[in-house]
């Protein structure tokens, strides 16, 4: 009897891990969003055990030549994911990831492409070997077992765009802009074969910007315009839905200059930043994704700053 009910349990534990092992798989369906150019779209959240962090929009450019990645997500089965995502697409190697910068969700998928050059500005490279690994552990924290076997692989070949500013893929010619508005370093890249802006967090469309690295929401503002300038057709933001019109632009400008008049005043007036965080949203955000809880995120990170800018 004692033999029965320990192997009724061993199989019951087994088929209870194995049942929890196959729901931890991310669904990336990659979405042509342009000639040669696919999509793979995060969720409107924030990082659950649910959504195993994919709340990122990650992507990829298949040239003549291989593969091109724009970051690889929040973990290595992440990572994995979309090597099958992107073999769903075409038998070609994946020959340059490029990380964006160096907030988790979009450099840790990185060991499932070892095989690539992995591209960063020096700047990125720097600041995921120094908070890589508590990053990592942070991740775990947060969605538990999707992380499992993640480790930082690091970027291996440092973009220093004064030296190459361009590179030819294929027919794809890539042009980098080195930025700092959001994590103090952040890349974004222009297709100008198909007009694709690969933006990454310097936008978020319809998903509440994060603020915990910026160096100030004017260098940000300043990033944003420099962006408008250039002759792209459609956005790929780090969060939200692709642009087609340029919406993602103006939505970002329009809630830094708010938020900037906000901070500003509530510091003016002599709020506390417990009474700074219960101010009300402009009207015009209340339908982002995440509006109240970044907002208060987003007071303590900054709201500092504006105390001693006012006082």
């Amino acid at each position: 009897m004692y033999i029965m009910r320990f192997v009724f349990f061993t199989l019951l534990i087994s088929t209870s891990y194995s049942a929890l092992a196959a729901k931890l798989e991310y669904q990336l369906i990659p979405e042509k969003i342009a000639e040669d150019t696919w999509l793979l779209q995060g969720e409107l959240q924030d990082f659950t055990r649910e959504n195993g962090g994919n709340i990122v929009n990650t992507a990829f450019i298949v040239t003549e030549e291989g593969v091109v990645v724009f970051d690889t997500g929040p973990s290595k089965r992440y990572g994995e994911a979309l090597r099958e995502a992107i073999r769903s697409v075409t038998d070609k190697a994946v020959i340059h990831v490029f990380n964006s910068h160096h907030h988790p969700d979009h450099f840790l998928g990185n060991q499932a492409f070892t095989e690539a050059k992995i591209w960063a500005l020096p700047e990125t490279g720097k600041l995921i070997a120094q908070h890589g690994n508590a990053f990592a552990e942070n991740m775990y924290r947060l969605v538990g077992d999707w992380m499992r076997s993640t480790e930082v692989q690091l970027p291996t070949q440092p973009l220093d765009i004064d030296q190459m500013p361009l590179m030819q893929v294929g027919k794809h010619r890539l042009r980098f802009i080195a930025m700092s508005g959001h994590a103090g370093a952040d890349l974004a890249m222009l297709d100008e074969a198909t007009g694709v802006l690969f933006a990454s967090d310097i936008v978020f469309f319809q998903r509440a910007l994060t603020t915990p690295h910026t160096p100030g929401l004017d260098v940000w503002q300043n990033d944003l315009a420099e962006l408008e300038t250039l002759s792209f057709k459609l956005i790929i933001p780090g969060h939200g839905p692709v642009d087609k019109t340029g919406k993602s632009l103006q939505q970002m400008q329009a809630y830094l200059q708010w938020l900037d008049q906000t901070l500003t005043h509530a510091a003016e007036q002599g709020l506390s930043m417990n009474e700074a965080m219960g101010l009300p949203l402009d009207s015009r955000f209340e339908e982002i994704a995440l509006g109240r809880s970044e907002f208060i995120r987003t007071v303590f990170h900054l709201y500092s700053r504006y105390e001693e800018a006012a006082f």
